[in-house]
């Protein structure tokens, strides 16, 4: 433990473990089987992180969060701790180089796609590897009966067949005690130890109000509550008008969504980071790996889909144990609203193996062919061309990944990524044009690593080194690939899609029962859930019944809802009164 505490301090600059992580590690690294349930905020990273740099071999990470995933191992490598990723959007150079590393035994953390685990050579590849732990995060993914299934993850069984002795670590913020015990099943854990957090956030007080004026409300919630703020909406389009109403009336708000191109992504997260842009109105894209502790209200302008989906996104507030709010805002014509999301998350099936059809044919994908192959797909292009409703083709492209047609990644907004592939003396060998010979120098003050690995490009960064404009930047770099002095990526903000089987016959096509039918019903049962806490007429604490659902018995009320402070105000205390 003093190897691990000693680890700890010098990678992270921490000086103790948080709840539950000790427990894991020993878990972990005793080659025994475990499941941790850590509610967000609790430090499920750090968790196989550490225990990582103490494995003599490779800690495999399953993970369906790509953008997350890239985002780790950037973070990973700034701390010195040699890491690399496998998912579909990689080129063929980064994968062999990351296979490579691999084998070698260069590296200490390996975070790969679900999808990556479906494709035998890769497969085979991996059987090279000295493995020493497999971890699975997100594990509720692997359940049918969880809020986020994907078939994908049952393959992660081929990665147990190949290193039976490595011990597996299962990871997730929400499950309910039948998909703890799906999860288990799944991924055939041998007596593993399970290793919980409480759901109860004792600082978050939640908030449902009723609302005539959405804008209006939120707008009052957002001056009454001082600090950090996360707004969350079902759509684009919604993020940009709520943050424009916000700045017309005094507060300064960004908005961030998935269709954003990647450097503006990290710009208006750094801008919200560093205080400068208090207020982000977002789509669910927002959130994932964002850890900020001050965030004193989460407010939900939609309602959420699921009791799950709630709670991950309320929990983002008061990870510093301060108070901090949860508001929900609901007008009548939310219930409805609910029960359409049913009706365009499962269209006719019909419809989904025609966008099957359409996808490949704008694709110029024959019959018969595409196996392992990735298509750049301009997804807003296909919509207008074909005159279709973006929402109905986003649910069946997603019923079609989960299937197991291809793959859809809409989350796919790529930074450039560069590295040198000639010796650090060879470079005095080119002569290079003045323009071309300071793009070089910029991209080796600018990317550390970058002769040992692919780096991702921060272009505006190289701008101000350079004191060149961006088109002039992306010429040089074409220029220095073509001769092989670079391997330059360039930055990709349209989505992808990945073929990991060829393509077959429309008239082949099914959605087995467990991607449609089963689904179906759990999302109608999930909506229910989350109609009875949002709209039921009862005055049972909301907290409860957040507990509740997630298996958790609680013999109190909180004192800090609505609806305990509606039965109780006097006994409301000082501190967690809402201003």
């Amino acid at each position: 433990m003093d190897r691990l505490l000693e680890i700890l301090h010098r990678n992270w600059g921490y000086e103790n473990f948080r709840p539950c992580q000790r427990e894991i590690m020993e878990d972990l690294l005793a080659g025994r089987d475990s499941f941790g349930l850590l509610p967000t905020g609790g430090g499920k990273s750090l968790t196989f992180q550490v225990p990582a740099l103490v494995f003599e071999g490779i800690t495999l990470v399953v993970t369906p969060l790509i953008s997350l995933m890239k985002d780790q191992v950037d973070n990973l490598r700034q701390r010195k701790i040699k890491a690399v990723y496998f998912q579909s959007g990689m080129s063929p150079a980064e994968h062999q180089l990351a296979v490579d590393r691999c084998r070698l035994g260069k590296v200490k953390i390996a975070y790969i796609s679900p999808e990556r685990l479906g494709n035998k050579s890769f497969l085979i590849e991996c059987g090279a590897w000295n493995v020493s732990a497999i971890v699975v995060d997100e594990a509720h993914c692997i359940s049918q009966w969880g809020y986020d299934f994907r078939p994908s993850y049952l393959r992660i069984g081929n990665l147990r067949k190949l290193f039976p002795d490595a011990p597996v670590l299962a990871l997730t913020a929400s499950a309910t005690p039948e998909v703890v015990n799906d999860i288990i099943a799944k991924l055939e854990m041998q007596n593993p130890k399970l290793h919980s957090l409480s759901f109860e956030r004792g600082n978050i007080s939640y908030i449902v109000r009723q609302s005539g004026d959405k804008n209006l409300d939120l707008l009052k919630a957002l001056r009454g509550v001082k600090g950090t703020a996360v707004v969350y909406v079902r759509s684009r389009k919604k993020s940009v008008e709520v943050a424009k109403f916000l700045n017309a009336n005094g507060i300064v708000a960004g908005y961030f969504h998935a269709g954003l191109p990647a450097e503006e992504k990290a710009r208006v997260q750094d801008f919200w980071k560093s205080g400068r842009t208090p207020v982000i109105v977002a789509t669910t894209a927002f959130g994932m790996g964002i850890d900020k502790a001050d965030v004193r209200i989460v407010a939900h302008f939609d309602i959420p889909s699921s009791v799950e989906e709630y709670y991950q996104e309320s929990g983002r507030a008061g990870r510093d144990g301060l108070p901090a709010y949860a508001l929900v805002l609901t007008a009548p014509r939310d219930k409805a609203a609910l029960a359409r999301r049913v009706s365009t998350a499962f269209p006719a099936k019909d419809y989904v193996f025609r966008i099957y059809e359409l996808v490949c044919s704008y694709l110029n994908v024959a019959v018969g062919t595409g196996q392992d192959k990735v298509f750049e797909f301009d997804f807003r292009k296909f919509v207008e061309i074909f005159h279709l409703s973006e929402a109905s083709v986003k649910s069946a492209l997603a019923l079609l990944t989960r299937a197991g047609w291809f793959e859809f990644d809409d989350a796919s907004s790529a930074r450039a990524r560069v590295m040198v592939t000639v010796d650090k003396h060879e470079l005095y060998l080119f002569s290079l044009d003045k323009t071309s010979d300071d793009v070089l120098h910029g991209v080796l003050r600018a990317c550390e690593g970058v002769f040992a690995d692919y780096v991702a490009l921060d272009e505006h960064k190289l701008q101000k080194i350079t004191g060149l404009n961006a088109e002039q930047i992306y010429e040089s770099l074409l220029k220095l690939r073509k001769l092989r002095i670079i391997d330059f990526i360039p930055r990709r903000n349209t989505p992808s899609i990945y073929f990991p089987q060829d393509r077959e016959e429309t008239k082949r096509l099914y959605l087995p029962r467990e991607v449609y039918e089963e689904q179906k019903k759990r999302m109608i049962k999930r909506i229910d859930a989350m109609k009875s806490f949002a709209f039921a007429f009862s005055d049972e604490c909301r907290n409860r019944k957040i507990l509740e659902y997630f298996g958790e018995k609680s013999g109190k009320d909180c004192g800090r809802c609505d609806l305990c402070r509606a039965r109780n105000p006097k006994k409301i205390s000082p501190k967690t009164r809402g201003h």
